[in-house]
């Protein structure tokens, strides 16, 4: 299978990978000068034209923003209603499994029962069977900054990708937000993100060029006093009026000034967002939809023609908990293991290789869940790792669930590659990750642009690294994918 693109640069191929690398943080990406060729600001591999979709596929894909959003307000109302006792108390006390009474807290904060994340990421498989599937949905995503750099660098170049202006889009969100006109954005980046802060340092010079007053910050760059947050010495630096949080909720043991800044949130002082509501942060939300005693709940919320068409995207998923079922109960839905449904996790610890075609994911609230640590796919690993792996998740149960997913290969196709050592293309085959990046201002939910990942074809985990080619989407009637 073949990438083809709509149109070709006028420029040539070495031209537009010099421009694309220029449009990259001086001080590279992810922390990382070394990885990638000599001389280049990428630590992944550049690509003369973007990757194509079909325009089907992209209809497809810009449809499931409004989905997700209506998903994360029903997963809201999921534990808001089990907390209260409307529906089963079981929901909440799994998403609140291993949190501190703090972040409990903040999540079952009513003034935040309509607080949603800005920008909603999900990754996206595009299998060989036709399926778009959303194997998760991030929050606090990274990418963002790269994803703006390399559209703003094939612009330069002649060359358009899908979505809305990033930057703009995502000034409106935030100011959106803010609620108020013209507000101060401190773009908090903690020590474990701190990877990520070239690319939202680049970002936030962005949104300046574009009249938004933002900073992207560390932590202990804030200050608090009784009027609110601000940046350096109270009343002499710039009030924050907006935060947006780029640290986990499992990390505030590490992050200066956490708790002042919640606590600021929660006088008014101070927008945050994402917002703090741990259980939308979480893997289990995918466990919830398809469970069969909650699916007259979704069904309500969503409406019958939602709730289908995210039976279409989000994958099958199940909790590892390792409470014995009783003798003549089963997991449900279904379970099965070479054609052999599966009563018992510790059944899965003998699978054969074709059986455990399966993936084990810390759930969320986990340093195990950044990026893609903690993740162990059967098939890939040797049998006495694979039980291992689902021993250790099943003794994590109580402090840090983690879900199993069946293992979905993405559709393989061919992308081009400027080998900036060699000077020359090259061809590789390969198979991808599209991470389409929403925003949601809670009035309409935007396409900012899709960034697709092409690893190796032999690669189980898709992610980004210094033999993969990331670049944004760009729509191809041609394009077999």
């Amino acid at each position: 299978m073949r990438q083809t693109n709509a149109a070709a640069s006028p420029l040539p191929p070495s031209e537009v990978v010099a421009r694309l690398d220029q449009s990259l943080p001086a001080s590279g990406l992810y922390g990382d000068l070394e990885s990638g060729a000599k001389g280049s600001r990428a630590p992944f591999r550049l690509s003369p034209q973007p990757i194509g979709v079909s325009p089907a596929t992209l209809d497809r894909i810009e449809r499931l923003g409004p989905l997700l959003a209506d998903f994360y307000r029903a997963a809201g109302r999921l534990y808001q209603d089990s907390v209260r006792g409307n529906v089963a108390g079981w929901p909440a006390k799994l998403l609140d499994a291993g949190k501190s009474e703090f972040v409990i807290s903040l999540a079952r904060r009513n003034r935040l029962r309509n607080r949603f994340p800005l920008v909603i990421r999900p990754d996206l498989m595009l299998t060989e069977q036709g399926a778009i599937l959303a194997t998760e949905l991030d929050s606090v995503p990274g990418g963002l900054g790269v994803l703006q750099a390399l559209r703003d660098g094939y612009s330069r170049a002649g060359l358009e990708s899908v979505g809305a202006p990033l930057a703009e889009s995502f000034k409106s969100g935030l100011v959106a937000q803010a609620g108020i006109g013209d507000p101060f954005v401190a773009i908090v980046v903690s020590e474990e993100g701190d990877a990520y802060r070239p690319e939202l340092t680049a970002l936030a010079e962005e949104l300046c060029r574009l009249g938004l007053r933002c900073r992207a910050v560390w932590p202990d760059e804030l200050e608090f006093d009784d009027a609110g947050v601000w940046l350096g010495a109270p009343g002499r630096g710039p009030k924050v009026d907006l935060i947006y949080r780029f640290f986990e909720l499992f990390d505030l043991e590490n992050v200066p000034g956490a708790e002042s800044m919640f606590k600021a949130m929660q006088a008014r002082q101070v927008v945050i967002t994402p917002p703090p509501r741990a259980p939308l942060e979480e893997k289990l939300l995918l466990a919830l939809f398809h469970h069969p005693e909650l699916t007259g709940f979704w069904e309500r919320q969503l409406g019958d023609d939602s709730f289908a068409a995210l039976r279409q995207h989000l994958p099958p998923t199940w909790v590892i908990d390792p409470t014995p079922l009783p003798p003549f109960a089963a997991i449900d839905p279904p379970l099965t293991s070479a054609g052999r449904p599966v009563r018992r996790w510790r059944d899965l610890c003998g699978a054969t290789q074709r059986g455990r075609r399966m993936v084990i994911k810390p759930s969320g609230f986990s340093p195990q869940a950044w990026g893609s640590r903690g993740v162990t796919i059967g098939h890939d690993v040797p049998a006495p790792e694979w039980g291992d792996a689902l021993e250790a998740a099943m003794v994590a149960f109580e402090q840090s669930p983690h879900v199993l997913q069946p293992y979905f290969a993405s559709r393989r196709f061919s992308v081009q590659w400027f080998d900036m050592d060699q000077n020359r293309l090259r061809d590789s085959r390969v198979r991808g990750r599209f991470s389409p990046y929403f925003i949601d201002s809670g009035e309409d939910v935007q396409l900012a642009g899709i960034l697709a990942t092409a690893c190796p074809d032999s690669s189980k985990i898709l992610h980004g690294m210094a033999d993969a080619v990331m670049a944004p989407v760009a729509q191809d009637p041609e394009s077999p994918l």
